[in-house]
């Protein structure tokens, strides 16, 4: 999961936004994604050493990444250097706390050593998008902030697209007003 953004849309940490539930985006996100049962590796920014103090205390497996500053590319390619003999790996993204664990399990069973899966809400892609073995070396390669957008596209052939009824796989909070009012 990547969560080393600096939030510069939101205007503070919006990693920390709490939302009705009483927990923070990312502890939202971090939670769905838990709950899939698959295993979870987190990202964070070079200097978020609190953040993964306590991360680590939940128990996450948290890389802090120090070239996070020059975007998700680069803090993606760093993530990905560290994947182990998976088979797969799912790109999820700590903004987005809505994703249901099941669709989590489904993208991830999708996934095949050559392929790209990625899921689909109403025709439109969201996340988490799952990439094959054969995709971690240019996952480790990637630069800058636009992820793996770009694999997506070179590798159109090989996106196995999976329909589902999730739509929290493209809802994500980049400012204040994307997250729903908390009642007092």
């Amino acid at each position: 999961m990547l969560a080393a953004g600096s939030s510069r849309r939101f205007g503070s940490d919006k990693r920390q936004a709490m939302l009705a539930d009483g927990q923070t985006l990312l502890g939202a996100a971090l939670a769905n994604a838990s709950t899939s049962g698959l295993p979870l590796h987190v990202c964070l920014g070079h200097s978020d050493n609190e953040l993964a103090d306590s991360l680590r205390g939940q128990g996450y497996d948290v890389q802090l990444c120090r070239h996070s500053g020059l975007g998700m590319g680069a803090t993606l390619a760093e993530g990905a250097a560290q994947l182990g003999d998976w088979e797969g790996v799912l790109v999820a993204l700590g903004d987005m706390a809505w994703i249901a664990p099941d669709t989590f399990r489904l993208i991830a069973q999708g996934i095949n050593s050559d392929s790209i899966c990625a899921p689909y809400y109403k025709g439109q892609r969201g996340h988490p998008v799952g990439f094959g073995r054969d995709f971690y070396t240019e996952l480790t390669e990637l630069e800058g902030d636009r992820g793996a957008g770009a694999l997506l596209e070179a590798f159109k052939l090989r996106v196995q697209r999976v329909d589902v009824s999730d739509a929290g796989i493209l809802r994500d909070a980049d400012t204040p007003a994307d997250l729903p009012p908390i009642d007092h």
